[in-house]
């Protein structure tokens, strides 16, 4: 098993929140999958079944299955779910 939480970090260009939290990641080196909703209504249709919203940044952590979600996601947040599910693993 990995020794980091899978991360999926939904974006768009030019979103600088969006870019925050990428940055963040990068420097903890924390691998993420990046889903870019651009022009892609039905990405954002998916965000909007899940969560009931369709703006980015979303922030999904977890693994085995299991992921939490970060609706409006802050960089001192991020760090503690972030911090709390590479403990667990």
């Amino acid at each position: 098993m990995s020794s980091k939480s899978k991360v999926v970090v939904w974006s768009k260009t030019g979103c600088h929140f969006c870019g925050e939290i990428k940055s963040y990641l990068e420097s903890q080196n924390q691998p993420y999958e990046n889903i870019q909703v651009d022009g892609n209504d039905a990405l954002r249709d998916v965000l909007e079944t899940k969560y009931g919203i369709r703006y980015v940044p979303v922030v999904e952590i977890g693994g085995d299955n299991k992921y939490e979600a970060l609706l409006n996601p802050d960089l001192e947040e991020l760090g503690k779910v972030l911090e709390s599910y590479n403990q667990a693993v």
